[in-house]
């Protein structure tokens, strides 16, 4: 009996204790975060370097809102915000956007973007809305990175039923390429400039990618023709028998690396063997056990973790420690090495919790700085936070915010995905406003810039003349039956456009306006208009 009582007593305190380690491993976002400004400052910073002050509440608020969840806060959010005196108000706010399921589905979207803005055919966009469903799921069910990136490696089936073969989608099925695309979004390292050559400025050798390139010959995409729909599916076969050359985007036995010299002869045959460390496997073994190798020994590896931490420093900060943040390696120094190191190690450490790594930054000093525009190369990093231009998600979410618009409300339109893709597939009004204002989110900021069509597609688009119409039921018309004061309208509007106020010139240069117009919806109409087409609406600051 005894023993009996001692085990019952004993097993629960024994849980206790191993949860109280579990919870003990993850390091807290605050002190984290307060280290890594530390060593910023000492890596980088001296008497005579000029910071940007704290950034206001307002802009903070902003800020966040489009960098968490990819929307604007309301009115009502904004002054809540800045009336709340806590000193944890910041703190707080982060957490909430993180528990709100437009996290997952803002952070989905922009991973559909660096998948997608290198696929090789327009066809492969059929798998972008799975892989924005199921990555929003495990965003906001807060999977670890190194299963996510495991499922992207080792995917197989329907690109419409599992979101994880987009990667593959989007590069047809070519060993190659696919081997590439692993490399540079997992790893952040271009190691495909060696595919035809040794690396013109790092150290790795052509043999190297193309022992990379030898974990996926097994691969390819099908096509899946039914009754109710077409779609394509992400084989794997160790039965191939292929004696002629391999067709693209089908499997075949092993992976040969081309002799440039005579490009008819079969080439070289390539060992599976992961260029980082050298592991190894040999020839002959199944396509299952060599993607669930390449997972785990990537996944484990040190510019993981760096790839990731860098690429979400540089979104939340506006610039990263190594940029561009697809062009990272041992051959290359980051602005902070010190700093991006401590934060890849506690990253592995939190057990890669994302939204653990995204509460530590936006906690930091460097990110909760007022912006600046982006430094020049005699700059110095990190001494405020930079101007973002907005991906083409965000930027319509704004739009619907401001203009209090339901998305399920905007009209839709058809699109054709590309030539020979069968029959038409229903396009919405995003996913058309995405292909004008949507980018890479992997290159440099600076490549990234309005043009010509975004500019005519927001002043001529039909959708947002009638949005801001001071007629009928729409918002500024509702605002200014409500609103006797102009003033106030031209308050409201700013704060809901901006969410800020206008400054002492801005309400002054607008009273004027209404007063030369006459017309008062006219002039609120032109001023609506002028915001939404502004700069500042296009960016995050």
């Amino acid at each position: 009996m005894l023993k009996i009582a001692t085990c019952e007593i004993v097993a629960p305190i024994v849980a206790c204790l191993s949860l109280v380690s579990v919870a003990a491993a993850k390091p807290s976002a605050g002190s984290i975060a307060e280290r890594v400004d530390q060593t910023i400052t000492r890596e980088l910073f001296n008497d005579s370097t000029q910071l940007a002050p704290r950034a206001s509440d307002e802009t903070y608020l902003r800020r966040v809102w489009l960098d968490l969840i990819g929307d604007i806060p309301s009115p009502e959010d904004v002054v809540a915000f800045v009336l709340d005196s806590s000193p944890d108000k910041r703190q707080r706010v982060v957490r909430e956007l993180l528990d709100d399921p437009r996290y997952g589905q803002n952070w989905a979207r922009y991973w559909r973007d660096v998948v997608f803005s290198r696929r090789l055919e327009e066809r492969a966009l059929i798998a972008a809305d799975a892989m924005e469903r199921d990555l929003a799921k495990q965003l906001n069910d807060n999977v670890p990175w190194d299963k996510i990136a495991a499922k992207f490696i080792t995917a197989t089936g329907d690109v419409r039923d599992n979101g994880s073969t987009a990667i593959i989608m989007a590069q047809s099925g070519r060993t190659e390429e696919t081997a590439a695309e692993i490399s540079r979004i997992f790893l952040g390292i271009r190691i495909q400039c060696a595919q035809c050559h040794d690396h013109p400025y790092d150290r790795w050798k052509r043999e190297q990618f193309h022992e990379l390139a030898a974990f996926f010959p097994r691969i390819g995409i099908r096509p899946v023709r039914g009754e109710a729909r077409r779609s394509f599916q992400v084989i794997a076969s160790d039965h191939v028998r292929r004696r002629k050359p391999k067709k693209e985007g089908l499997p075949t036995a092993e992976h040969r690396m081309p002799d440039l010299n005579d490009p008819t002869a079969p080439g070289v045959l390539m060992q599976p063997k992961f260029f980082l460390t050298r592991a190894k496997l040999p020839r002959g073994t199944s396509d299952a056990e060599r993607r669930e190798h390449l997972a785990r020994w990537l996944t484990r590896n040190k510019w993981f973790v760096t790839a990731l931490v860098n690429r979400m420093w540089s979104e939340l900060v506006g610039e990263g420690f190594y940029e561009p943040v697809d062009n990272i390696g041992p051959d290359r120094e980051a602005s902070s090495p010190t700093a991006v190191k401590l934060l890849a190690e506690k990253f592995r450490q939190s057990g890669y919790d994302l939204k653990w790594l995204m509460e530590t930054i936006c906690q930091t000093e460097a990110y909760g700085r007022d912006s600046r525009p982006r430094r020049g190369s005699e700059g110095t990093a990190f001494t405020a936070n930079v101007p973002q231009r907005l991906r083409g998600d965000q930027l319509f979410n704004a739009v619907l915010a401001v203009l209090a618009i339901n998305e399920n409300d905007a009209p839709h339109g058809r699109y054709r995905a590309g030539e020979g893709d069968g029959p038409r597939h229903r396009r919405s009004t995003r996913h058309r406003f995405d292909e004008v204002f949507g980018y890479d989110p992997s290159v440099s900021r600076e490549s990234v810039a309005a043009s010509i069509p975004q500019v005519l597609a927001l002043m001529n688009s039909p959708q947002v003349n009638r949005g801001i119409s001071a007629t009928g039921d729409h918002l500024l018309a509702r605002l200014l039956r409500e609103e006797e004061n102009d003033q106030d309208v031209v308050v409201k509007l700013y704060l809901r456009c901006f969410s800020r106020g206008p400054d002492a010139d801005e309400l002054a240069a607008a009273l004027a306006y209404r007063e030369d117009i006459g017309d008062r919806q006219a002039a609120f109409e032109d001023l609506l208009w002028a915001l939404l087409n502004s700069a500042e609406f296009h960016y995050r600051r």
